[in-house]
């Protein structure tokens, strides 16, 4: 009899090809911090009586005893002093703290006073031409006047944004019976806007600041 032949084994079915590794995401490119602001360089020429008012204007934030006031509060003193520097220009002369510095590290006076003779110092500042064109922007009749409904929106959408709380408690007071405010009649009555540096078309309207509580001004005055 004759032998049984071997069954052929069954092919092996070709495997197929593997999917090559997709490639490495790149890199996103690292943005480069800002260099720190030399403050050594700033030469004070505040005469000894502004300097001792500036003094007793810092002392009363002083929360501890110790003479000195917290990073988040320096802002508050300038706008107080009659600047109005954004908070993104006060953490420059800060030296760009974290948020947890800005609430824990604190300042002595000898330290503030070049940063605020820095931020008197900058050549971007406002006239009161500058802040009434900004506003004509949003006078549609020409008179004068804008709708408070639109500033609203704008100081909850440009800049450094308020929230609804704060751009109630600005507001209060301020439009007529129509929703109005007379702006020319308004800024005509603040002598310090000259002061002021040109940040927002509305600068005028807001502090600006992170623990907010009352505008500067009372335009209805």
């Amino acid at each position: 009899m004759a032998p049984k032949k071997d069954a052929k084994a069954p092919a092996k079915k070709a495997e197929p090809a593997k999917a090559a590794a997709p490639a490495p995401a790149p890199e996103p490119d690292v943005v480069a911090a800002p260099p720190p602001l030399d403050l050594s360089t700033v030469k004070v020429e505040f005469t000894p009586d502004q300097q001792e008012d500036y003094k007793e204007a810092f002392g009363l934030f002083d929360r501890v005893g110790d003479a000195k006031v917290a990073y988040n509060q320096v802002a508050d003193i300038m706008r107080a002093l009659g600047q109005n520097p954004t908070n993104k220009e006060v953490r420059k002369v800060l030296g760009n703290p974290s948020d947890e510095d800005m609430a824990a590290k604190r300042l002595e006076f000898e330290a503030f006073l070049p940063m605020l003779q820095h931020i008197v110092n900058d050549p971007n500042k406002g006239t009161f031409d500058d802040y009434v064109e900004g506003l004509r922007v949003f006078d549609k009749e020409g008179n004068g006047t804008v709708m408070g409904a639109e500033l609203r929106i704008v100081l909850g959408t440009l800049g450094e944004k308020m929230s609804e709380a704060e751009i109630d408690a600005l507001m209060q007071g301020q439009e007529d019976e129509n929703g109005s405010i007379n702006f020319e009649g308004k800024l005509s009555s603040l002598p310090s806007l000259r002061s002021r540096p040109k940040w927002h078309p509305i600068t005028f309207l807001v502090p600006m600041s992170n623990n907010y509580h009352k505008p500067h001004y009372n335009l209805a005055a």
